[in-house]
């Protein structure tokens, strides 16, 4: 409906005016605050003052006859400086039900003409522990950004980074290592940077009989290999069991390793040398760039000869983009936003746009265990483990809290408040919602009321819909397309969240202050049928939103 008062209102402007579209600025068509100021609103009077070298009241004066005969709209009003206020016809609203029914699980739905191939990394944790309580959040909104993206007709990967090269996983062996000979009594020194968690153990305790035919001595390098690609291998399957219990499934998990070992770090460096883009300085190799938006230069090779993160990122994304993905998005933690501009300049250096790269940073997330914050630390062996807290409040619950809040904002996640079975918990009061429309239509049947047909719109009459809380549903139930849209825009997947609690507060206002179970089962037939047909339409709309998030529907709770 905004697209169409978009148009409406170009094409009044040209009829009056002369003004092509082109030459029109780029004006809002948005829902009012207030209620009563309309159902839109649109400042296209106020931009064009300057142009058309009248007040925004006279331009809006002027287009008002030929807005107003538009067949949707109702009343069109001019407010404060000179905004256009539109209310829109009830028939334009309840014609929503019907648009819902038929499209089903497609109602929200994009069919872009050119949809892009989008890769979006997230977790990408270390594999040298579990996946711990922190990484859910970055988790949840890695995944459900692809759903909102696929759902908007882009070709979505999901995909996870292994670091599986580098001190931190050479740590874990020895780590391993320590634990074993521990365990057969034997002396050991644990490494100073090494992984203290309870997994350490077991990951020594899983290892066979060939793989620990070193003790008591020390392993050599290839038996320290054999047991880091042992520890990795382990620890990616726990990962990825983990992932599963959350609802995600990876598309692929690309290599640190196998990045340098199919000679992408050297293709990435011989392209910026080519480029004269690598400066030598003290026996180290430095890319130059400071000169593509970066605040100073950034080292490649240390001293020492070893290449830095950087240099291998720069080729891991080098290849995502030779493997056909037009966009890349990453999910980062809050404490990388340093390294946006210097991978941003890689790009750039490269030959390619930077804002094929956008990066998500999410914000920390604490966990409240009897009103204190649980500290983590995986190399202490002080963690919460994403799995622990699956177990303790559901899948559901946990996808859904850590998306209450926006990923720029830190947050709190009230494991108590998780697992409350009351409407006080944010999931569990969307979720009752799908339920309490379940047990209506469940009501209805043990009471020998005929559901109405899907299929069958033109048998009921929507017009009976007319109650200021159904138009209210029935428009909420009109933006999910745009709020899926903004969403992607966005990268703001807790629109979703916000827009489902605010459907759901309106049902429940609906259900309690005017229908309650009698009156929308009681009554004339005809306005009985046209709930029953809303009561189906708001449950595809909720089905579809809270697929979106990973979450399930329940006909019940239980």
């Amino acid at each position: 409906m905004k697209q169409l008062l978009r148009k409406s209102i170009c094409e009044a402007l040209e009829r009056r005016t002369g003004l092509k579209p082109e030459d029109i600025p780029q004006f809002s068509v948005e829902v009012p605050k207030e209620e009563s100021h309309g159902d839109f609103a649109s400042n296209v009077a106020m931009l064009l003052a300057r142009t058309l070298k009248r007040s925004p009241r006279d331009i809006a004066e002027m287009l008002i006859d030929d807005l107003a005969g538009l067949d949707f709209i109702e009343k069109v009003q001019i407010a404060g400086p000179g905004f256009i206020n539109f209310s829109v016809r009830a028939k334009a609203w309840q014609a929503v039900v019907a648009e819902v029914l038929e499209k089903g699980e497609d109602f929200g739905r994009s069919r872009p003409s050119d949809p892009e191939r989008v890769m979006v990394e997230f977790v990408s944790a270390n594999p040298t522990g579990p996946l711990h309580f922190g990484h859910g959040r970055g988790a949840v909104v890695g995944d459900v950004l692809a759903r909102l993206l696929s759902f908007a007709g882009h070709h979505v990967v999901r995909e996870f980074y292994v670091n599986d090269a580098g001190a931190q996983v050479r740590a874990l062996a020895e780590s391993v290592v320590c634990r074993l000979k521990e365990k057969r009594g034997l002396e050991s020194v644990f490494p100073e940077d090494g992984y203290h968690g309870d997994y350490v153990a077991d990951l020594a305790a899983r290892l066979s009989d060939d793989q620990i035919e070193f003790l008591p001595g020390d392993p050599n390098e290839q038996q320290l290999q054999a047991i880091q690609d042992f520890a990795i291998k382990t620890m990616l399957e726990d990962i990825q069991a983990d992932l599963g219990a959350f609802g995600i499934d990876m598309d692929h998990f690309a290599s640190e390793t196998q990045i340098v070992r199919k000679g992408r770090v050297t293709e990435a460096f011989g392209e910026l040398e080519n480029r004269q883009l690598i400066e030598e300085r003290d026996g180290a190799k430095w890319f130059l760039s400071d000169r593509f938006g970066d605040e100073k230069s950034r080292v490649l090779v240390k001293k020492t000869g070893a290449n830095t993160y950087f240099a291998t990122d720069i080729a891991y994304h080098l290849d995502k983009l030779r493997r056909g993905h037009q966009r890349l998005i990453n999910i980062w933690g809050a404490d990388h936003h340093g390294y946006v501009p210097r991978m941003k300049a890689a790009l750039e250096a490269l030959g390619h746009p930077p804002e094929a790269l956008e990066i998500v940073l999410v914000q920390m997330v604490s966990l409240v265990r009897d009103g204190q914050p649980v500290i983590l630390s995986k190399r202490k062996g002080e963690i919460i483990t994403l799995r622990q807290v699956i177990e303790e409040v559901g899948s559901d619950a946990a996808r859904f809290f850590f998306l209450l809040r926006g990923t720029d904002s830190q947050m709190e996640f009230d494991l108590e408040l998780a697992k409350k079975r009351s409407l006080d918990n944010p999931v569990f009061y969307v979720q009752y919602g799908h339920a309490r429309l379940s047990s209506i239509l469940a009501k209805a049947t043990e009471r020998g009321i005929s559901i109405p047909d899907p299929d069958d719109l033109a048998a009921v009459d929507l017009s009976k819909l007319e109650l200021a809380d159904e138009i209210r549903l029935m428009k909420k139930m009109s933006a999910l397309k745009e709020t899926v849209a903004k969403a992607c825009d966005l990268q703001a997947p807790h629109m979703i969240v916000f827009y489902l609690q605010e459907l759901v507060a309106d049902f429940h206002h609906y259900y309690t202050a005017y229908a309650k179970l009698s009156p929308i089962l009681g009554g004339d037939p005809q306005l009985v049928a046209a709930r029953l047909m809303l009561v189906q339409a708001l449950r595809v709309v909720l089905r579809n939103a809270l697929g979106l998030l990973g979450v399930t529907a329940p006909d019940r709770m239980e």
